[in-house]
């Protein structure tokens, strides 16, 4: 008996090291993707055999003031589930890497000065960029040219602060509009109105439709004064 408990003993403890290598690992993995981060906390749920086979059944993770491709992200909270990975070469000290696409569920909160601190990100700049060509062919016809001097987050609604060449006539230094998410991979963008100095140059009332695509699945986007809250699904690739 004393035998069969210390050797159920000297298992547990090896397991243990094992998760505790892989819970290094995996945050090793996760900063790699980021510039920079403020906080990283990882818990696993897994057993010895799920471990050893390279299976992960479940993993929590939460970051705060994540900067990922130079965007700026207050908070993320997420959760993946059946994740197959390298454990043998994890053990053997190499970098954890994903051997299939693996669905993340979570909440990712964006507070408006760090929206702001991601103009810069050529992800964002050219994502809006691409709004603009849509909605607003005619007032923002050299959308790549445009500097995003502020974004100011309302109850759903966004408010661009912008400055164009000084070529384009009118300049447009402001772009309003509401969001609002209409299916999983769809948002419709309604009530636009542009500005310039000299007043209202462009109101419109109808909506225009934002595919998403298809990686993308989002359950929940709520626009408040300050703040962006997202909750969703997407695929994280190998």
């Amino acid at each position: 008996m004393a035998q069969n408990n210390l050797e159920r003993l000297t298992q547990n403890k090896k397991i243990h090291i094992i998760t505790n290598v892989l819970t290094k690992a995996l945050k090793l993995w996760l900063k790699s993707q980021v510039s920079q981060v403020s906080q990283l906390e990882v818990e696993i749920k897994a057993s010895d055999r799920d471990i050893l086979s390279g299976y992960i059944p479940w993993v929590s993770i939460f970051a705060s003031h994540a900067v990922y491709q130079d965007i700026h992200l207050t908070q993320i909270q997420l959760v993946a589930e059946n994740i197959r990975i390298n454990i043998g070469s994890v053990l053997k000290g190499q970098p954890l890497r994903l051997l299939e696409t693996v669905p993340v569920v979570g909440e990712i909160i964006v507070e408006e000065d760090e929206l702001n601190a991601s103009v810069s990100s050529s992800l964002l700049s050219t994502a809006l960029n691409d709004v603009l060509d849509k909605l607003l062919p005619e007032q923002c016809p050299k959308s790549k040219s445009i500097f995003y001097q502020k974004i100011i987050l309302d109850d759903s609604r966004v408010i661009l602060h912008i400055s164009q060449p000084t070529e384009t006539n009118p300049t447009v230094l402001e772009v309003c509009a509401d969001i609002e998410l209409l299916s999983a991979h769809e948002l419709q963008v309604s009530h636009i109105q542009a500005k310039n100095n000299r007043g209202i140059v462009l109101e419109r009332h109808n909506g225009h439709y934002l595919n998403l695509g298809s990686d993308v699945d989002i359950q929940q986007l709520k626009l408040f004064p300050g703040k962006l809250v997202c909750h969703g699904r997407i695929n994280v690739n190998p």
